[in-house]
């Protein structure tokens, strides 16, 4: 009987991470590669359980994301929860994991959002207020995401944090996810880099293995609030992974072809000259169209070689 695979946890409960396919989609990633680049890496659950010969480099946009990562890389993880219940005693939040729930008059189900709101909301306005780059506003930052409502990351136009309140706190599951990543990230020597996919001056070379998990075009995920992601964009990506395909370099790129009654005709269309590997939490991937055209949304996964 064929061993189950388990699979690290980002840090993060990311919008869009890819956990809970990692089991669909990381049998179909090249058997070995020289470097492996995980573009708008976000969570970095795919990095973190990825292998290569050389480097694996995570790229993202959101400089937040990158600059949290790098001083979690750097710090030893006992100073980074030391900091972290540091932050957490400054602003007067919730510990359960030293206190438990009834120190705070509730329980998990009701969950610590009515104590937490106060503290928060001087959390968020602190780190807000913070213009200069350091490790102790990156880990404000964490310590919002993990108070903040469903761990979300938004920030407003004017760039400040705008998530509300949530109902957990740096529980001993968050502790258990953020000390695995950051074993996972120093062990694996992972490089984080803070660029846009159009100005990417990374040269990619036969061997090379990028997987692409871009926001998807007809999503309505935070990312995709006041256009976000446009059809540009798509299109500007679709092209990038065009020209690593003439240059030998294998790719994968994640995304859906259709959502709720949208399809996105162009992504379709361009598939056609890959391998579309079609998803599902309910059942193992496949290559067969889908049937039933009424889901309520098809996701994928297209790439340019057949292990």
């Amino acid at each position: 009987m064929e061993e189950k695979k388990e699979y690290l946890k980002s840090c993060f409960n990311y919008t869009g991470g890819k956990f809970k396919l990692l089991k669909q989609i990381m049998p179909l990633f090249p058997n070995d590669c020289n470097r492996f680049v995980d573009l708008f890496c976000g969570g970095s659950n795919v990095a973190i359980n990825a292998s290569s010969q050389k480097d694996i480099i995570c790229i993202d946009y959101q400089e937040h994301i990158i600059d949290l990562y790098n001083t979690l890389k750097r710090l030893d993880f006992e100073e980074i929860v030391q900091r972290i219940e540091e932050i957490i005693e400054q602003f007067q939040l919730s510990n359960t994991f030293k206190y438990g729930y009834s120190k705070y008059n509730c329980d998990s189900s009701s969950g610590l959002g009515e104590y937490n709101k106060e503290p928060y909301l001087k959390l968020r306005e602190h780190y807000n207020a913070i213009t200069e780059k350091s490790d102790y506003k990156n880990l404000l930052f964490y310590v919002l995401t993990v108070f903040g409502f469903n761990n979300q990351i938004r920030f407003n136009k004017s760039g400040h944090y705008n998530i509300p309140v949530g109902k957990r706190d740096f529980n001993e599951k968050i502790r258990a996810n953020l000390k695995g990543f950051i074993e996972a990230i120093k062990e694996k020597d992972i490089q984080f880099i803070c660029q846009d996919f159009k100005e990417i001056d990374l040269e990619l070379l036969e061997g090379d293995f990028l997987y692409a998990d871009p926001p998807y075009l007809i999503s309505t995920a935070t990312y995709n609030e006041s256009n976000g992601w446009t059809a540009e964009d798509d299109r500007a990506l679709l092209q990038f992974l065009d020209t690593l395909h003439s240059k030998g370099v294998k790719f994968a790129l994640s995304n859906v072809l259709e959502h709720k009654g949208e399809s996105n005709e162009y992504l379709i269309e361009w598939s056609q000259k890959y391998h579309v590997h079609y998803l599902n939490k309910h059942y193992q991937n496949s290559n067969y169209q889908i049937k039933d055209k009424n889901s309520k949304t098809v996701e994928v996964l297209i790439t340019n070689f057949i292990n």
